[in-house]
Formats: C-alpha cells, structure tokens, sequence
C-alpha cells in the first residue's frame, strides 16, 4: 500500500474539523468535498448555484495544483446537490471547468449541506 500523504494548500485552512483538504496516495490525489469559499477571503458565498459551484470548483483546483495535479487530470468527480432541480444551472457551469474528456462523475440531492450550501463538489485525480 502506498504512503499517503496530507496535501498542504497555502492560506486555506481547514480549521477543527477532523479532515484534510486533500490526501496523496501513489500517483492520486483525493479532494475533500469543497464549498463555495472566497479563495482570498476564506470565507463562505452564498451565491446562487452558478457560483457556488464555480468556488466549489476553483477550491478544488487550488488542492489538486498543490498536490502536483490539475483538473484536466481529474478521473472522478462527485457533486452533492441541496436541490436535485439546481442540477442543470450546476451542470453548465460545471462544463465550463471540466473539458473533454469529462471526468467520470455522480450527482445527487443531499437532505443539508454545512454553512447552507447548495452544492458540494470532491474529486479524484491522478498526478503524473
């Protein structure tokens, strides 16, 4: 079994909670699911879900580059929804991060996400 290793993203805290923003195993990197947080400021967005999941999106890419990794080498992504009917404004935006080809990915509704979120997003990706 591979070592692994915690993924150390500069200015981005991850606070009390018992978790890592992201953890390198082998030639993978897996990424905690993110939530629409300022990337200067830290702090939560509660935006509509088009930015929401934009942040959740750019917060993603900050761990994969700090773990050597990018998005075009993202194999499997998983979005959490508060509201399946916000899954078509997600998914254009969503489409606007991720080229082809897409990563392999699921999507569903969630009964409550932290701080009210609309949309959570955690990621899969390999480092070459």
């Amino acid at each position: 079994m591979p070592a692994i290793q915690e993924v150390q993203v500069p200015n981005f805290p991850v606070g009390d909670s018992p978790y890592s923003r992201g953890i390198k195993a082998g030639n993978q990197v897996y990424v905690s699911g993110q939530l629409a947080f300022d990337l200067t400021t830290n702090e939560f967005i509660n935006g509509d879900i088009a930015d929401q999941t934009r942040l959740c999106i750019l917060n993603v890419k900050r761990v994969l580059e700090a773990a050597g990794s990018s998005l075009d080498k993202t194999v499997k992504v998983t979005v959490f929804l508060a509201d399946i009917n916000d899954w078509p404004a997600m998914n254009v935006e969503y489409a606007k991060h991720f080229l082809k080809p897409a990563p392999a990915r699921s999507a569903f509704q969630v009964a409550a996400l932290p701080f009210g979120a609309k949309v959570e997003i955690e990621a899969i990706a390999v480092i070459e």
